[in-house]
């Protein structure tokens, strides 16, 4: 992966976390056990504090980035989605940040909260535990009901499972030419792994 220090400052990453080799890390970035960082995310504290807590993840295409003399904080399986930029904000236990959202600076997202894809949620606005908000800028719509956070829980455990299976076995390879009988496909894993489709 690419890691840079900065002013002397170098990322920490737990073994038993998985960050993609496109992804960048920059300064003062902490990455706990069983996270996973997607391709393409950017890391970049060179500012301030970045500390990802266990479980977490942040997905494909994220732009995460630290306020002066503050922490940006992801805290214990949070699930960020693909795309999302967050500013120098706190992530809340897992809390869900949707596809292409924008968390701005000093916002505080609540335990167990869902942001809807593509909101924005302005600078030191507070998000309450358990909530759906949405829109541009992100209004609490409702409580969010036991079979959203149920639904969200099975998507995170699914991440925590995406990283051990990144750990253990993904490498970078020649694509094959053409398709053919013996090919392994994902639904060999599913049944190898008794994981059921969506």
């Amino acid at each position: 992966m690419p890691c840079y220090a900065i002013d002397g400052v170098i990322p920490v990453v737990s073994p038993e976390a998985y960050v993609h080799p496109t992804a960048v890390l920059i300064g003062d970035v902490i990455i706990e056990t069983g996270v996973y960082i997607g391709p393409l995310a950017s890391l970049r504290a060179d500012f301030g504090r970045i500390h990802v807590m266990q479980d977490a993840n942040i997905q494909d295409g994220c732009i995460v980035h630290g306020f002066p003399n503050c922490v940006t904080l992801i805290e214990e399986r949070g699930h960020v989605g693909h795309g999302a930029i967050l500013h120098g904000c706190r992530v809340g236990k897992n809390a869900l940040i949707g596809m292409n959202s924008v968390i701005l600076d000093l916002a505080d997202i609540g335990e167990n909260s869902i942001i809807g894809a593509n909101s924005l949620v302005k600078t030191k606005d507070i998000i309450p535990a358990n909530v759906l908000a949405m829109g541009s800028p992100a209004k609490v719509s409702r409580n969010l009901s036991e079979q959203e956070l149920h639904w969200k829980n099975q998507g995170t455990d699914e991440y925590i499972t995406l990283t051990k299976r990144s750990i253990h076995s993904l490498v970078e390879v020649a694509p094959l030419t053409e398709q053919f009988a013996m090919r392994k496909t994902y639904k060999d894993f599913q049944s190898t792994h008794q994981i059921k489709p969506k």
